[in-house]
Order: C-alpha cells, then sequence, then structure tokens
C-alpha cells in the first residue's frame, strides 16, 4: 500500500476514535424520566410535572413522569443515582432527599455530592407552619405556649421519615424545644386531608400546597419561615417578626447519575434553563407560590456549591436535635 494512502487510513482511524466517544455523548433520542420520589399531589410531584412538560417542548422529546416513592424520597433518588449515566433519567431532588439526609440518617443511602451528577435549581421557597382552621391558636406565639403545654397529645404530620416536610419540623420543634409525636404519611396530599380534620395538629409545608387550602378556608398558616415575607402570603408574618429565630428555606433541583458525560450535563442544562423561562412554567410556578431562581443560580456549577454549603449549614442542627433515621 502507498504510504501516502497508509497515512491516510491511520489518519481516519484516528478521527473516528476521537469522534466515537463525543458521538455518544449527547442526549439519546426517545423518551425521557422525570423521577419524583413522592407521592402524586405533593409540590415535588407538582414541580416535577410542570419542569417535565416544558422540557418536552423545549428539547422536543416525550418525558415521562414516574412516582417510585419511600423513605422520604430516597428510594427514587437512589435509583436514578445507580441507572445508566446517559441522561435519560433524571431526579427531582430537594433539601430533605439531597442535604438534610446526609445528617438525619444513621446510613445514608447514598452520597449526594459523589453519587449523583448535580445539574441545576427548580425552584425555591420558605416552608409554612399550618394548623386545622379551628385550632387553638392564631398567631405563632399562641402556638407556642399550646404546645408547649399539651406536648403529650400533639401531633405533627409529614410526607414521610427525612422529606422536607419531616426535617423542616424536627428543627422548627428544637427551635421550640418541644418533643412531640410525629405522624408520618406517604405523601402531603393524604397528611393535608388529616390535618384538615383535626387528627394531626400542624405540619411545615410548602407554600405550593399550603396556600390553596388556606384560601379555601381549611387551614390556617401562623408564619412562614424565610428572612422576609413571601411573596405569595404578604400578610403571614414571618417567624422572625413573631419573636422566633427561625430561618428554614427550601429548594428543589435536579440530579442526574453520576459520571453523567459533560456534553449532556451541558445540554440539560440549558434546557432547564429554557424551560424556567417559558412564561408558562414562570407564571405557574408564581402562582403555586415557589420562586424561580435566577439565571446566575441554575447552573450545575452554582447548585453543587449550594447543595455543599446546605449540608454543612444543616449538618449540626439536624444532628444536635438528636433525631436520626434508619
Amino acid at each position: 500500500m502507498p504510504i501516502r494512502s497508509i497515512t491516510t487510513v491511520i489518519a481516519s482511524c484516528i478521527a473516528a476514535a476521537l469522534a466515537g466517544p463525543a458521538a455518544g455523548q449527547s442526549l439519546k433520542s426517545g423518551t425521557l424520566t422525570m423521577v419524583v420520589p413522592f407521592a402524586a399531589g405533593g409540590p415535588s410531584d407538582v414541580a416535577g410535572r410542570l419542569i417535565a412538560t416544558g422540557l418536552a417542548e423545549v428539547l422536543g422529546q416525550n418525558v415521562v413522569v414516574e412516582n417510585p416513592i419511600g423513605a422520604g424520597g430516597t428510594v427514587g433518588s437512589l435509583r436514578v443515582s445507580r441507572s445508566t449515566p446517559d441522561g435519560s433519567q433524571f431526579v427531582i431532588g430537594n433539601s430533605g432527599t439531597h442535604a438534610w439526609s446526609q445528617s438525619l440518617y444513621k446510613t445514608p443511602p447514598y452520597n449526594t455530592l459523589t453519587d449523583f451528577t448535580l445539574l441545576g435549581m427548580v425552584v425555591e421557597s420558605p416552608r409554612t407552619l399550618i394548623v386545622p382552621k379551628n385550632y387553638p391558636a392564631n398567631s405563632l406565639q399562641e402556638f407556642i405556649a399550646h404546645v408547649k403545654k399539651n406536648q403529650a397529645s400533639v401531633k405533627y404530620g409529614h410526607a414521610g421519615p427525612g422529606s422536607a416536610s419531616h426535617v423542616s419540623c424536627i428543627l422548627l420543634n428544637a427551635a421550640l424545644g418541644v418533643d412531640v409525636v410525629a405522624v408520618p404519611y406517604r405523601g402531603l396530599a393524604i397528611a393535608i386531608q388529616d390535618l384538615i380534620a383535626g387528627r394531626i395538629d400542624y405540619m411545615c409545608d410548602s407554600p405550593s400546597t399550603s396556600k390553596p387550602q388556606m384560601d379555601g378556608n381549611y387551614v390556617k398558616v401562623l408564619a412562614t419561615t424565610g428572612k422576609e415575607r413571601f411573596f405569595t402570603l404578604p400578610n403571614i408574618p414571618t417567624a422572625i417578626e413573631q419573636g422566633l429565630n427561625f430561618d428554614v428555606n427550601t429548594w428543589q433541583g435536579l440530579f442526574l447519575a453520576k459520571d453523567t458525560p459533560q456534553p449532556i450535563v451541558r445540554q440539560l442544562s440549558t434546557a432547564l434553563n429554557k424551560t424556567l423561562d417559558l412564561p408558562t412554567v414562570r407564571d405557574r410556578f408564581q402562582s403555586l407560590g415557589e420562586g424561580v431562581p435566577t439565571a446566575q443560580r441554575r447552573g450545575p456549577e452554582y447548585f453543587r456549591k449550594f447543595v455543599a454549603d446546605e449540608i454543612q449549614r444543616w449538618s449540626g442542627p439536624i444532628k444536635a436535635s438528636g433525631v436520626t433515621v434508619e
């Protein structure tokens, strides 16, 4: 074979070798899966379905939603961490599943920072302290007095051990210095039904699910837990305003399997940014009472540092509470 032909063949082989992996590092065509690790009807499910619809529009691909529930959202999260790192599956995690879980569980089911590829933040908001509409307290201070006096009989509900609704109440109880019974549910929707019926005393809920219940006069919102009043509940004072130094915000974001190739991460990050800028998505989140982060606070690099800081910030208070999950 002439030298020129040999050189051409070698060059072609090198080019093919270099192109091969790159060709496999783009998002595959076909249906993608949004894993929502909580039951239908809760804030994670609402956010997950809204983002799934937006991503489908931006990417031009079907995005189906699946709800593998259990263990405070860690069952569905663990499934994604072990999935093929091709971007075809992603989980909508939150403060509970991916930050607080690292300190709450005696043996965490995964390491958030090493077992996932962090994609970006979706929404953030404070928590709301909600009680039945006929509850014998109309302010945070009245609530505190009632709970301290009736610790033996008071109960709070949550969406499962380790969930945001669980840990935020653990932190609230620690701030109040009370020890009350926790009642776990398989999703917030069922818990809220029992709250409305008066079977439990309070919940630490998301504005997206508590505001409709308040507007319908089914529950009372006694406080929000941010540093400032929340935009969808301007008439509800914060815990800080009412004399309790308590500041807890929760967030939701997307996580991919560990070692997802960077070209796929960038492609999905761009799609997520475009999705969050869709008027239908932004307006819907706003109407639900969820804050969409600014563009500077959405990317993978920011999100990874943010989550790492959240894990560190809440490690001490969670361990100090003395509450653990097996």
